[in-house]
C-alpha cells in the first residue's frame, strides 16, 4: 500500500506512524510506503491565497522537521529524496521486505501541482486584475 501525503497533511496525522508500527505494519505479504511530498507549505491554502490575493499570503508557510528522522524514531525505514534520480532506488528499497518506509520528497516551495507553480498562479491572478 502506498500513501501519498503533503507535508501539511502529514504534520496533522504523523502520529499514525506509531499506530502502524504498533499494529505490526508490513507483517506478511503487503508493504506500507508513505510518500511525503514536502514543499514547505499548506499548499492548498497557499494556492487559494495566491489566486485571490496575489503576493499577499499569511500563515501558509511550514517549518518542517526532519521527517525521515521522525519516521526512524517510530521504527520505520526512511529516505530523503531531493533529486528525481534518487527516487527510483528509494522506492525500490521501500518495496523490499522489512519495516514500513517513508520517503521524504523535498520539492521547491514554488511547486504546487504537477501542472503549475505558485508563481504561475500569482501571475495569472495579477493579469486578471486581482
Amino acid at each position: 500500500m502506498v500513501n501519498v501525503a503533503g507535508d501539511g497533511d502529514f504534520l496533522m496525522n504523523g502520529q499514525e506512524l506509531a499506530t502502524a508500527t504498533g499494529y505490526g505494519a508490513n507483517q506478511g505479504a503487503g508493504r506500507l510506503v508513505c510518500l511525503l511530498v514536502d514543499n514547505g507549505s499548506y499548499g492548498t491554502i497557499r494556492m487559494h491565497q495566491e489566486r485571490e490575493y496575489p503576493g499577499r499570503v499569511s500563515g501558509s508557510e511550514l517549518y518542517n522537521p526532519d521527517f525521515a528522522a521522525m519516521a526512524r524514531a517510530f521504527g520505520w525505514r526512511a529516505a530523503f529524496v531531493d533529486r528525481t534520480e534518487a527516487f527510483e532506488p528509494a522506492f525500490a528499497e521501500a518495496l523490499q521486505p522489512g519495516a514500513p518506509m517513508l520517503i521524504h520528497l523535498k520539492l521547491d516551495a514554488d511547486v504546487i501541482t504537477s501542472r503549475t507553480t505558485l508563481g504561475a498562479i500569482r501571475e495569472a491572478a495579477r493579469q486578471a486584475g486581482r
